[in-house]
């Protein structure tokens, strides 16, 4: 005994698990053991060593992608089992280790919306969930059948199923600002926006006190449909209703002053149809840790490492403004209604819990609204952070965790800066940007 605990203390037994590509999962006192949890953990392939062991929601998760199967009675032939399995087919299952556990094990309540989703499989014949909701990334909490049956309508799907996304957006312009010039920061940014050879469709939301302009007074030769939507709009959290108006995969998501070009926004929308399950945009900012305080703390500043793209210009997919009313509770949307403020925060989060995926900022600019020339941090800017701080500890209490995720990804377009003649770039505009 006393030798078995001298060699037993040699190892550091969580080290190990976390270092092994598969781990043996024998019988307990029962059929099942704890260790099979430890191994899904620790995204270590489990090899079952239990006869008859039938494992949890089954009926939903296909366990042939994620454990190796092996007869408890035939211990000797386990070594020539797990070295035919190839490389590929490793990295396959250790990653779907890695969904089964963040998606449905990895804590009580994910265990408890696990069991009620299969119940609901069950009785609502309508609405049973196909087994790639189960068993692909994002994995099914976030994935709601009531929005379509058809996997090209959510973002995560496009790969899996080899489809692209359409080439079109619906630009959604959030005018909180009376119109009383001749020529509008609102005008201004519909014509640019409008010279899209990508744009499908503008809808303007109205949340002023006052009426929009009458028909005759908006610009008559932007060439696509505009649609101003004024009833309901009571509240910053209708920039992301899932208006039936919006009909493309993509939403170009604006505030009425940004100050981008048209090659600007051609070019995050190109990004974004290369990766459609993120938040695509330009104004960029970040969050950290504050152990002096034991918290978590929203920063502004201008570094190389971001974890938010705000989405007063950006652009999603169309899915994620479902996500936002359907699946957010009542109680956190009522946060922000109550600041009028970290909306975009929120939805950050939410995309980024629901994808393990950080967002992707584009190109140098640092400005991208006229409102920030004029506004000071005395007068609004110290009252605006310290509603966002106070945003992003409520969104880490609501979410249980902090879902953000750091990137010091920038993409840019192609020869940007590269001394050659403008005229061999796509997007020349580009270049003339100040930063």
């Amino acid at each position: 005994m006393l030798l078995f605990l001298c060699v037993f203390h040699r190892y550091d037994y969580k080290k190990l698990l976390y270092n092994s590509t598969f781990c043996l999962v024998p019988r307990g006192r029962r059929l099942g053991s704890f260790r099979f949890l430890e191994s899904l953990q620790a995204t270590c392939i489990p090899v079952l060593l239990s006869n008859g062991y039938e494992l949890p929601f089954s009926e939903v998760i296909d366990w042939n992608k994620v454990v190796v199967w092996a007869d408890e009675r035939l211990l000797l032939q386990v070594p020539a089992v797990v070295h035919s399995i190839t490389e590929s087919s490793i990295l396959a299952m250790r990653q779907q280790c890695q969904l089964v556990w963040e998606s449905y094990f990895s804590s009580v309540d994910k265990i408890i919306n696990t069991v009620i989703e299969v119940v609901k499989n069950r009785i609502q014949n309508h609405l049973v969930r196909p087994s790639y909701h189960w068993n692909t990334v994002p994995g099914a909490h976030v994935v709601l059948p009531e929005w379509s049956d058809i996997p090209s309508n959510y973002p995560f799907y496009f790969s899996p199923f080899g489809e692209t996304p359409r080439d079109k957006f619906t630009a959604v312009v959030y005018a909180t600002t009376p119109v009383t010039t001749s020529s509008p920061s609102l005008f201004r940014v519909l014509r640019m926006v409008s010279k899209s050879q990508y744009c499908h469709k503008v809808i303007v939301l109205w949340h002023c006190d006052v009426p929009p302009p009458p028909s005759q007074k908006w610009p008559t030769d932007l060439g696509i449909p505009v649609r101003v939507k004024t009833r309901d709009i009571k509240s910053i959290n209708a920039r992301f209703t899932p208006y039936k108006e919006i009909e493309t995969d993509a939403v170009f998501n604006l505030d009425e002053d940004v100050l981008l070009t048209t090659d600007e926004i051609d070019f995050a929308f190109s990004v974004w149809q290369e990766f459609p399950d993120r938040i695509v945009g330009y104004p960029a900012r970040s969050h950290h840790w504050d152990e002096s305080v034991g918290r978590w703390k929203y920063s502004s500043r201008w570094t190389n490492e971001y974890s938010m793209v705000l989405t007063s210009a950006a652009v999603y997919h169309r899915y994620y403004n479902y996500l936002y009313t359907t699946y957010l509770s009542p109680m956190i949307l009522a946060k922000v209604d109550e600041c009028n403020n970290c909306e975009d925060i929120l939805m950050n989060f939410l995309v980024t819990h629901s994808t393990r995926l950080s967002p992707i900022k584009v190109t140098q600019r640092k400005q991208y609204k006229e409102s920030l020339q004029a506004q000071t941090l005395d007068q609004i800017g110290q009252l605006h952070f310290q509603q966002r701080q106070e945003c992003l500890e409520d969104f880490v209490d609501y979410f249980g965790y902090m879902p953000l995720l750091h990137s010091v990804v920038r993409l840019d377009t192609m020869l940007y800066k590269d001394p050659v003649s403008n005229m061999r770039k796509k997007y020349r505009q580009i270049e003339t940007v100040q930063s």
